[in-house]
């Protein structure tokens, strides 16, 4: 679950709320809450007994057990992990003869941008009289850069800056070159960074930059190499700007040279092997040619993940064009400095919930209205997947979304606390909450707590920009929470089991029920 302003007592287990408590199960009102209207039982029908018992805490169990198990990575957005999920997902909601729900696929797909640098696909050379000479990535050349922006592909002139110092950067025109700047101290990037901005005026293209024969700074393989060019290798991944932002500037390449190659290439500056250290000064073009070159991973730094998408189609002419949303996000954080983040509560729990959804609607037969069950990714990064469906809906044609339902970590703490949003104090108080407080008692939850701070951290935030109304069941915080310990065998399977079972319950009580805000 993406909390990133939790409370600091919610961060240690608690939970503090602004929001007062509803109903109670006597039917009797805390202060502050608003009353809801006590509507008459009605018979259970068949098809909800047939749902209602097709909930088997066993099954969640198994499916729960394989989402968070080690092997599984943790679900980061992206990996290799979260495909494995997104397949599992997809198979079982073909077994269970739902519709695929992204027009002829299971999987609704969008793009990221990511940062992660393809070493295969990097290179670098120089060329000079005597021909062509190949360097090697984080060994013969470095690249001086937190993160890569974009691919580049850059080549010319190599024209010396010296030093770099103010005086010989003077007046120097190198439109279209490399400049060579040889470096002694072993000054840090911020140093560098500041010589390459009055660099950048004079035109050039590129920075290479050349340790001295006096160079007493850190060896480049510490200060370039390691942790570092792992960073860049990994990348960072970022939702894309919306059409018309302004992009991030495309910064000017850095490259160094370790001492051995950068003695080759001034010994082809000079023509002279025992005038290796010899360095041309500042203006001086040089004769050799250098040329960078940098890739991303994917195309060109876009990733496509999924989200999981089963459609269940209505019975009623009618009421069948409109959808409700069933959502869980199945990925969680990932593997850390090589621990795994199981992530069992989060999001396994909802995820493995929302399957048993499927089975139930699968025992309960066509509902009048139709449901879209999709699992979302990227929730943890900023609710990414929910927010790339809302800003594209992507349901048969004729159809329209009417309401979310949204459950997110809903297999800890105690057995019969369950908390929601939005609540009567909310703004956005609802239908579907209002009814989800009158069915709670029936799975033992004998009232529905605030849980009105998380109302826009969960992605019932993106659905809800669709302008339905939207409800989010959760069952708290624990100190387990993005740790690796949240791991399957904490999960309380009845707990889980009997908040599916009020989804189920929900989702039989709107059928007919108008949904407007």
């Amino acid at each position: 679950m993406m909390t990133r302003t939790l409370t600091r007592v919610a961060l240690l287990g608690g939970l503090s709320f602004a929001a007062p408590l509803l109903v109670l199960a006597s039917g009797s009102y805390l202060e502050g809450a608003t009353p809801v209207a006590e509507a008459p039982a009605r018979a259970e029908s068949p098809a909800l007994v047939r749902a209602l018992d097709a909930v088997q805490p066993d099954r969640i169990s198994a499916d729960l057990h394989f989402l968070a198990a080690d092997d599984m990575g943790g679900r980061n957005t992206p990996s290799k992990e979260l495909e494995v999920a997104a397949q599992f997902l997809r198979a079982r909601l073909q077994r269970l003869e739902f519709q695929p729900g992204a027009g002829e696929s299971y999987f609704f797909e969008y793009p990221l941008v990511s940062s992660a640098l393809d070493p295969d696909a990097s290179t670098a050379s120089w060329s000079s009289a005597d021909g062509d000479h190949e360097l090697a990535l984080a060994s013969g050349y470095y690249i001086s850069a937190p993160s890569i922006s974009a691919d580049s592909d850059v080549k010319g002139p190599l024209t010396s800056v010296g030093e770099g110092s103010k005086s010989e950067l003077a007046d120097l025109d190198l439109s279209g070159s490399w400049a060579l700047l040889i470096d002694h101290e072993g000054r840090r990037t911020r140093s560098v960074a500041r010589a390459l901005q009055k660099i950048k005026k004079t035109g050039a293209i590129g920075v290479l930059i050349i340790p001295g024969a006096e160079y007493s700074g850190k060896p480049l393989a510490e200060r370039f190499g390691g942790e570092a060019y792992d960073r860049l290798v990994k990348g960072r991944v970022r939702f894309p700007r919306p059409e018309g932002k302004r992009s991030a500037r495309r910064s000017m390449p850095v490259v160094y040279l370790d001492r051995a190659r950068g003695l080759e290439l001034l010994a082809a500056c000079t023509g002279h092997e025992d005038e290796a250290d010899w360095f041309p000064a500042a203006g001086v073009e040089t004769g050799v040619s250098f040329h960078e070159k940098r890739a991303l991973k994917g195309d060109g730094g876009q990733v496509m993940v999924k989200d999981v998408c089963g459609f269940w189609p209505g019975s009623d002419p009618e009421l069948s064009k409109e959808v409700i949303l069933v959502s869980a996000h199945y990925d969680h954080v990932g593997t850390q400095d090589g621990v795994v983040y199981n992530g069992a509560d989060d999001n396994g729990s909802g995820t493995s919930g929302v399957l048993a959804v499927a089975e139930a609607l699968k025992a309960y037969g066509p509902l009048k209205r139709s449901v879209l069950l999709i699992w979302v990714s990227g929730e943890e990064k900023g609710l990414w997947g929910s927010k790339a469906w809302a800003n594209n809906p992507q349901l048969p044609e004729g159809h329209r979304a009417v309401a979310n339902l949204n459950i997110d970590m809903i297999g800890r703490n105690d057995p019969n606390q369950l908390f929601m949003t939005p609540s009567p104090a909310h703004k956005q108080f609802n239908i579907i909450t209002e009814t989800a407080m009158r069915l709670s008692p029936l799975e033992d939850f004998p009232e529905l707590e605030s849980a009105d701070d998380y109302y826009h951290r969960s992605d019932q935030a993106e659905f809800a920009r669709l302008d339905i109304p939207v409800a989010f069941l959760f069952a708290g915080i624990h100190e387990d929470y993005h740790q690796p310990t949240d791991t399957a065998d904490k999960i309380d399977f009845d707990k889980l089991s009997r908040v599916v079972r009020l989804v189920v319950r929900l989702l039989d009580e709107l059928q007919e029920t108008p949904l407007a805000k």
